[in-house]
């Protein structure tokens, strides 16, 4: 994370809403999060890297991490359908990440 990024950790008790839709004249869906303080709408790619991450660490007997970051593909390299900008796994191992955010989120204020 760059600084001067805000981070805010959720409680689920702050999560009033989430809601799935295909808006008219589009074909992949997006994500609503109605939170107390603001909506979230996050477009397709971001919610299938949200689902990837979730399924890798829950449905793996060790796995604690997994982090996706931002590439931009080209034409020839994506599948057809698939925007230009996708989450892709990085090169970090699960350590790395699980210190990275550790250290993150103990410096942040709760």
């Amino acid at each position: 994370m760059g600084q001067g990024v805000n981070l805010k950790v959720y409680r689920n008790s702050d999560v009033l809403k989430v809601v799935g839709f295909i808006p008219p004249g589009h074909t992949h869906m997006r994500l609503a999060i109605v939170l107390r303080d603001q909506v979230i709408v996050l477009q397709e790619a971001s919610v299938a890297a949200i689902v990837r991450a979730y399924v890798d660490i829950v449905t793996h007997p060790t796995r604690k991490a997994v982090e996706f970051t931002q590439a931009r593909l080209s034409r020839d390299s994506k599948k057809p359908g698939y925007a230009e900008y996708q989450l892709v796994e990085s090169n970090k191992s699960e350590d790395e990440v699980v210190s990275e955010w550790s250290n993150i989120l103990r410096s942040e204020p709760t």
